[in-house]
């Protein structure tokens, strides 16, 4: 078997990087209730992927991949992650886990409308029926009206899908010139640039328990980015990106397990709509641009 098809192998490297993305939004809840500020977290998450990279590229003879001609890219998709990182983070803090995480999983629903608006693509009948059926999804869950969650915390989740949804849009452009690995780094360094400055502002003393959720909410977000990586090489997009709806699982157990919150009873029927219209549309997306698809599911 050719070593660039192992599909069993890129099932698990995706499997372990829904794992780790579901365990770095549990940290940031916890760092979150003990009292550290988001901007915090923030930089912390993005400044320790910085010698991360450096020791991973080093270490695999590939510094020269971090070349670029393109900063001004490279600086305006930081200012787009950055932004949508505070949506993330933020519905996380205020939702259940698994309520922020069927939110985020909103973004190819967004994808399909940014694609028309702005690249001129034309969208079917089954793309216009996923992103129907994901947005009914989404109504079910924030039930307007009846307020079962914050709504400040939905407007974050949905904003999050959103700005992932743009983001995915310049790392497309990105991916005609330039190394995954190098996006990943110059995105790391500049938001901590654009972080750094606040951080006088925010930060307070730490226990050692709240440095080791803040470490450990870097070290495990880049491994989450280095393990969808991985998991594209070994396997194609329509295969993998089935194993990020475990995040799910997992995040479900963390809110039961850590925060004594399950999710409510309308995010048990919004649910299935919304990953049902992101299956479809990823998938679909997949067979008429790979490109597309393959950022929509490493992205985030």
């Amino acid at each position: 078997m050719h070593q660039h098809h192992r599909p069993l192998f890129a099932l698990s490297l995706r499997l372990a990087a829904a794992l780790a993305l579901s365990t770095v939004l549990m940290l940031v809840k916890l760092a979150a209730h003990s009292g550290v500020a988001l901007p915090e977290i923030m930089f912390w998450r993005q400044s320790t992927t910085l010698p991360l990279l450096l020791a991973w590229a080093g270490a695999r003879g590939s510094l020269g991949s971090l070349g670029t001609r393109r900063l001004r890219s490279h600086a305006a998709r930081a200012i787009t992650g950055t932004t949508g990182m505070v949506g993330l983070f933020g519905s996380a803090m205020l939702l259940p886990l698994p309520v922020s995480t069927i939110l985020n999983f909103t973004t190819p629903l967004f994808a399909v409308i940014l694609s028309i608006l702005f690249l001129g693509e034309k969208a079917g009948r089954w793309q216009w029926l996923a992103v129907l059926l994901g947005f009914a999804g989404v109504l079910v869950i924030a039930r307007p009206g009846a307020m079962p969650i914050s709504p400040l915390g939905a407007a974050a989740g949905l904003f999050s899908g959103l700005m992932v949804a743009i983001i995915s849009l310049q790392i497309r452009d990105l991916g005609r010139t330039e190394n995954p690995l190098a996006t990943v780094f110059y995105f790391s360094l500049f938001s901590t640039a654009v972080l750094a400055p606040i951080l006088p502002f925010v930060i307070t003393h730490h226990n050692p328990m709240q440095w080791l959720m803040l470490i450990g909410i870097g070290v495990l977000g880049t491994g989450a980015q280095l393990l969808m990586t991985g998991s594209l090489r070994y396997g194609p997009v329509s295969s993998v990106v089935v194993m990020d709806y475990t995040a799910l699982v997992w995040t479900t157990l963390y809110g039961w397990e850590l925060f004594n919150q399950l999710p409510p009873a309308s995010a048990w029927l919004g649910a299935p709509l919304i990953v049902a219209a992101s299956l479809v549309i990823t998938l679909r997306t997949h067979h008429l641009n790979k490109g597309l698809a393959t950022t929509l599911a490493t992205d985030g």
